[in-house]
């Protein structure tokens, strides 16, 4: 069918959008706009928003995007076509009528949809026929019930080249073989392509069968086949029990992603129902971004095996371009030998659930991956982790999540190998005439805590000078603004005018994505901002080089993101030492005090991150 420019215009203008996102999600006005909890990824605080005029949704958090249209076929499952034609009927507009070819590619379709369907009806009356008892016998030493086999259309393929091309001869077997049930090599008789396996059906996000998987029922190889790709299976962009997970996911707030059919099978009948699986491929990238859409960390539980811990961690390096803020994976480690469906049958539920509330973040799996790959007694050897590290860490896109892994390895290489750090200055900022004071004594790292006067800490949140210089920073490159509006939305400031500027120039982001500095500026002067802003952006009051001018721009923008990510981290440090400096003052122990040193140094670390940052005197001596 072909659907013109105008058309598609027309229909998404008369689509008024909010009302349509607002039949399953409950939105909040908010201004122009209205927002609500991404019904794509699951979060606590909104972060995704509806424009009416503009006519475009967006998630903040996992960056869905789209239309009236794509509302249609990402969230609600819907074709294209079906999609245009649903929104049509509620809009008082006629689809174009279908060209010759575009009907018989619908057509096509249908047909396979309905062969599909009936060769899994038919693959379960013999499942459950005379011939059927073998796969029956399967089921019975696998643990599988009948509810269970009922819920999946599980099957049966007899041992035969025909049966099926017989039952279903009136399709024609041109329609079959694309279909994958039919194999024809020349110009011999096409056969049946299963046989003799328990068959598993493959459903879309609709719960329509597209493909099948077949499991040998005694002895032979493959042990698994798998339909090939047709015009409805993509094995790549599809995951097995997707219709029947994504329910449950919601419910559980998680997603399981595990190796095989009879692992999400076993899975489900343990009441871990929002488990999927991959088809007989590594994790894609597509398939990584459906987990997304349903959690934002999904958890892979690969065999305990070498080779379900090589897929892990195939997974894992795959999904390193992908990462964004909130956004990772997490792993469960089964015991050696043992996949999720000998654990649950052999141990229970109970079992597999301790190991999932014990999930490894991402992070932790390369580190002991990558420290576990060769020796480390040679300097070669160490710099050979630190270089698999750093690649590791440059393949993430967003700046700020790549930061973080860059810090997060460095500072784990150095406590491993026990490296004292260089002497570094630390950031220390006091107000004196809007610049910088570093302060008569220059710049020292803190000492462990050893006296009652480095006991004594006191913590104000946020501080209002790294606040002034991140807004600084924001204001000179906006574009960085929607990439952190959850962490900036979320900003405890003192400050009441601090405060007020970054709501501000958060609403001006969500005004329009496409700012540069000078329209920044602009818009908050017509909201009384316009001297606090130009304030901001004096060359000489704030030394970083995301608060300059003429920086460079991919420098300033790695540095800003640096500075936000310490910005928000330092005050739970400061409160985390507070608790732990009144621990020691009232009970002193071996415990409360080793944590105390702990978030010293913690805090030193922020401090030197921050100082690092900064931009020196042209005074400054030479830092040893």
């Amino acid at each position: 069918m072909t659907l013109t420019p105008a058309f598609l215009d027309e229909l998404r203008a008369r689509t008024t959008l909010s009302s349509l996102v607002a039949c399953t999600v409950k939105l909040q006005r908010a201004g122009r706009e209205f927002r609500a909890c991404c019904p794509f990824h699951n979060e606590k605080s909104p972060s995704f928003y509806v424009n009416d005029d503009k006519g475009f949704y967006h998630c903040f958090g996992c960056g869905a995007h789209g239309d009236a249209i794509r509302w249609m076929t990402d969230h609600q499952g819907l074709p294209f076509m079906d999609a245009v034609k649903e929104l049509a009927g509620v809009a008082g507009l006629d689809v174009p009528a279908a060209d010759k070819r575009s009907a018989e590619r619908a057509e096509r379709a249908k047909g396979l949809h309905e062969v599909m369907a009936d060769a899994a009806a038919w693959f379960t009356e013999q499942l459950h026929g005379q011939g059927g008892g073998e796969a029956r016998g399967l089921l019975e030493r696998r643990g599988i019930n009948a509810a269970t086999a009922a819920t999946f259309g599980l099957g049966f393929a007899p041992d035969s080249r025909g049966k099926l091309r017989a039952a279903l001869k009136d399709y024609g077997d041109p329609l079959l073989i694309e279909a994958g049930l039919l194999i024809q090599v020349e110009d011999k008789e096409p056969y049946d392509r299963f046989r003799g396996r328990l068959m598993i059906p493959i459903r879309d996000p609709r719960g329509r069968v597209i493909a099948f998987g077949g499991r040998i029922i005694g002895d032979g190889e493959p042990k698994y086949l798998n339909s090939p790709e047709t015009p409805l299976f993509d094995k790549g962009r599809n995951l097995y029990n997707l219709d029947l997970a994504q329910p449950a996911a919601r419910k559980a707030n998680r997603v399981i992603a595990v190796e095989g059919y009879m692992d999400v099978i076993a899975l489900a009948q343990a009441g871990f129902g929002e488990a999927v699986a991959p088809l007989g491929t590594a994790m894609t990238e597509s398939q990584l971004e459906r987990l997304w859409r349903m959690t934002d960390v999904p958890l892979l539980c690969f065999d305990g095996d070498s080779a379900g811990q090589k897929a892990a961690i195939r997974a894992a390096t795959r999904a390193m371009p992908m990462l964004a803020p909130g956004r990772s994976l997490a792993f469960v480690t089964l015991p050696q030998g043992q996949d999720p469906d000998d654990l649950v049958r052999a141990a229970g539920p109970a079992a597999f659930e301790a190991l999932v509330a014990k999930a490894q973040p991402l992070v932790d799996r390369l580190w002991s991956h990558e420290v576990a790959a060769e020796p480390l007694t040679t300097p070669e050897q160490r710099a050979g982790l630190k270089r698999r590290l750093s690649d590791l860490a440059s393949s993430i896109a967003d700046p700020g999540v790549r930061d973080e892994y860059h810090a997060d390895f460095r500072n784990r290489f150095d406590d491993m190998f026990a490296r004292k750090p260089a002497p570094r200055r630390v950031f220390q900022p006091q107000r004196s005439g809007g610049r910088f004071d570093k302060g008569r004594g220059g710049w020292k790292l803190p000492d462990p805590p050893a006296t009652e006067g480095t006991r004594d800490v006191s913590t104000g949140g946020i501080d209002p000078v790294l606040a002034r210089a991140v807004l600084a920073g924001l204001i000179r490159h906006p574009a960085q603004i929607a990439r952190h509006i959850e962490i900036l939305g979320s900003l405890k400031l003192a400050n009441a005018t601090l405060a007020r500027l970054f709501e501000a120039v958060i609403d001006v982001a969500l005004e329009d994505q496409a700012l540069d500095s000078g329209h920044v500026l602009t818009i908050l002067a017509r909201s009384g901002f316009d001297q606090v802003a130009s304030d901001l952006l004096r060359a000489d009051s704030l030394p970083f080089t995301f608060t300059q001018g003429h920086a460079d721009e991919a420098q300033a923008m790695a540095d800003l993101n640096e500075a936000i990510a310490v910005m928000v981290a330092r005050p739970r440090v400061d409160a985390a030492l507070m608790e732990a400096t009144l621990a020691v003052q009232t009970g002193f122990t071996d415990e409360a005090y080793t944590r105390q040193i702990a978030l010293v140094h913690e805090r030193a670390r922020l401090e030197a991150r921050l100082a690092n940052l900064m931009l020196p005197d042209e005074d400054d001596e030479t830092l040893g």
